[in-house]
């Protein structure tokens, strides 16, 4: 059974992937220009993102230019862009199904293996989107990493790895690991979700069924302080059956409660 601890860790694991993901999304660092060989000392350096090209020069000028034809882009990029972005709503569908599932929340209170399978399938949600976002880091670190050492490749045409594509790892990562997290809430069902909150209501001392009857009685003690001393420590036999009520000295068998004072439910 999962804890309410164990619950927070998964969703702000996910939620920490979700930023993580954006800011590796929108940040133009997944190629940076290679100083190797005749390019070793140059003023210029270039970046590419999803979204955008971007030069850098040494006297502090940092100029930009977004692609201007989606459909004149590579292919890979094209499907990278789909794909981070898809990853980006699924986290936030999984934020808004887990935070109803988990058991710090009130909604939903009551509803016993319910619950724990809302906050699995937002689990469920940051699982695929950490996969989604996994993809394409993986399959561009893969593209620079067999670009870079292709020997007929001249050096300036050459890119290392960004820092965004080792933040979307990490992000990637981390959404999968906290919705790993909140998956283990399902556990819950093989209980009955006896491990979430009960819903509403007042717990009040029940009674055993009587030998032979087939009654089940609740007794409750009530003391009013302004009652004399004589009538202090007044005491009420409610018995209840599935068609009537029988009154206290009708049921044959039924023992009075001498307890005084205030009981457990903490009525006066």
């Amino acid at each position: 059974m999962a804890s309410a601890a164990l619950e927070l860790m998964g969703f702000f694991l996910g939620l920490l992937g979700m930023l993580g993901t954006l800011v590796a999304t929108v940040l133009p660092y997944w190629q940076i220009s290679a100083h190797i060989g005749s390019n070793i000392v140059t003023a210029v350096a270039n970046m590419r993102g999803l979204w955008m090209e971007c030069v850098y020069q040494s006297t502090g000028a940092f100029q930009c230019e977004t692609y201007n034809s989606m459909l004149a882009l590579p292919s890979d990029l094209q499907a990278s862009r789909a794909l981070m972005v898809i990853s980006l709503v699924l986290s936030v569908l999984a934020i808004a199904v887990a935070v109803p599932g988990m058991q710090c929340t009130i909604c939903m209170d009551g509803t016993g293996a319910v619950k724990s399978r809302v906050a699995g399938a937002g689990g469920g949600l940051f699982l695929a989107a950490g996969f989604l976002a996994l993809i394409p880091v993986a399959w561009t670190t893969h593209e620079v990493v067999q670009t870079f050492y292709q020997p007929a490749l001249p050096a300036s045409m050459k890119f290392e790895i960004g820092e965004c594509l080792y933040v979307g790892l990490a992000s990637a990562l981390i959404s999968m690991l906290g919705g790993g997290l909140l998956c283990v809430s399902c556990c819950d069902e093989q209980d009955g979700g006896r491990g979430r909150r009960p819903g509403g209501g007042y717990p009040y001392p029940i009674g055993g069924g009587m030998a032979g009857t087939g009654l089940r009685t609740t007794s409750q003690t009530y003391r009013n302080p302004t009652l004399q001393a004589g009538s202090r420590g007044q005491t009420l036999l409610r018995s209840t059956s599935g068609s009537s009520q029988l009154s206290t000295h009708g049921v044959q068998g039924t023992k009075k409660p001498t307890a005084a004072g205030y009981d457990i439910t903490g009525y006066v």
